[in-house]
């Protein structure tokens, strides 16, 4: 064999080589990514109840592009199946975000259900008697007479951590506002939403802004007009008590409904 011939050869098997490394390069690559995917939605509980057939298909695509990646000349077949495993884990992400939004839209129509019923029963009171303990209660539960009006506190614990939608456990007094208003027709609310520190500015102020408006949403979904209805966010501004401290924090995450006087003046807003 000549020396060109040799020389030649070994161009060849050089570039082979190196052609083989670039295409194992990435091919290692597109299986490390499908394994982080798998792994998001592994330990996901939502995903596990809602797309349990998919996390399996996800894995086992998986576990059989890991098992070629060893084998030589593979690199294709390694790209396909962790494809696949990717494919199915955005399934299963897909298919349980559907299923979360349907579960959630059903709580939100059952609880506006629950609502109504109550406050339909609630009207075979008498309208006077009803007012007068309605304005009670609803002194009783406002914290403080101010410059801006009356204002009543809904505090943290009504709302999931990070969360503008307002739980069940605020039906009772979203309940009252309600038919108090509606026994009150010339005054109108200011409904204001604060955080605590933690998180950035335009966060918190998106933040103290949806929950306020989650409220406002609740008291027009039981038939109050929107314009008797006015929403501010004011994020981490205006704290009742210092951030250094949880407790603090949880007294400066809430949401202060200001009422008007009975001719429906608001005072000024902050």
């Amino acid at each position: 064999m000549s020396l060109k011939t040799k020389a030649l050869g070994g161009l060849i098997l050089a570039g082979c080589a190196s052609l083989y490394g670039c295409a194992g390069q990435h091919s290692e690559a597109v299986l490390q990514q499908a394994g982080t995917d798998f792994q998001k939605v592994k330990e996901d509980s939502n995903v596990l109840r809602i797309a349990p057939k998919d996390v399996i298909r996800a894995g086992e695509s998986l576990a059989r592009a890991d098992r070629l990646s060893s084998y030589w000349g593979s690199g294709s077949d390694v790209v396909h199946y962790a494809y696949l495993s990717r494919r199915y884990s955005e399934i299963a992400r897909e298919h349980t975000n559907q299923v979360l939004n349907e579960e959630r839209a059903a709580k939100l129509e059952l609880e506006r259900q629950r609502l109504q019923l109550a406050l339909r029963e609630s009207k075979l009171l008498s309208v006077q008697q009803q007012g007068k303990w309605l304005e009670e209660q609803i002194v009783a539960l406002a914290t403080t007479q101010t410059d801006r009006g009356l204002v009543m506190t809904l505090g943290d614990v009504l709302f999931d951590t990070g969360e503008a939608e307002l739980k069940s456990s605020a039906n009772r007094v979203v309940l009252k506002i309600v038919q108090f208003l509606q026994l009150n027709p010339k005054r109108v609310v200011r409904i204001e939403g604060y955080t605590d520190s933690t998180g950035g500015k335009q966060e918190n102020l998106k933040l103290s802004r949806d929950r306020a408006q989650s409220v406002a949403d609740v008291l027009m979904d039981l038939g109050i007009d929107d314009k008797r209805i006015k929403v501010e966010g004011y994020g981490d501004e205006y704290p009742v008590d210092v951030n250094a401290s949880e407790r603090g924090r949880a007294q400066n995450r809430r949401v202060e409904i200001v009422f008007s006087d009975e001719k429906g003046q608001l005072g000024a807003a902050r």
